[in-house]
């Protein structure tokens, strides 16, 4: 599968975030050979914790199955991850991070920091940006505009 077929499954999980009341955000993770070790949405408002986003949720599955190390998988999410998120990318070893929208607000891998790639911490990733981006811009934009 291709990373745009990857990032339409993680765009499912964040419709049904935005279904359940959620900001919308998907996250799939993916072993070397394409098999999907996890698919995760945001679910922050439904357990009442701050901790539960899709991509936290995407490798703590992923770490029951392969283990804390998840090294060779690439981690396929809708918006850029913030600073808490990325920082879990690079402490479980994820090869490479494949997301959509960039996050202005809150975005830690280019938008207002660079953790993933930060020559000071003990690994780094390949970063694919604004896969399928005006797809997950527009759910976001969607779900904010709903707000107010």
């Amino acid at each position: 599968m291709t990373d745009e077929q990857f990032m339409s499954i993680a765009l499912e999980e964040a419709s049904a975030a935005f279904d359940a009341g959620e900001v919308p955000i998907g996250a799939v993770l993916v072993t070397e050979d394409g098999f999907i070790i996890s698919r995760a949405r945001n679910r922050i408002e439904e357990l009442d914790d701050s901790t539960q986003h899709a991509e936290l949720i995407a490798i703590r599955e992923g770490s029951r199955v392969l283990g804390r190390r998840l090294k060779g998988c690439t981690l396929y999410v809708t918006v850029e991850p913030c600073p808490m998120c990325a920082g879990a990318l690079v402490w479980s070893r994820v090869r490479r991070l494949v997301y959509g929208a960039p996050d202005s607000r809150a975005g830690a891998v280019e938008s207002l920091f660079n953790v993933v790639d930060n020559r000071a911490m003990n690994h780094q990733l390949e970063v694919r940006a604004g896969v399928l981006e005006e797809q997950c811009r527009a759910l976001m934009k969607k779900f904010f505009t709903g707000l107010r």
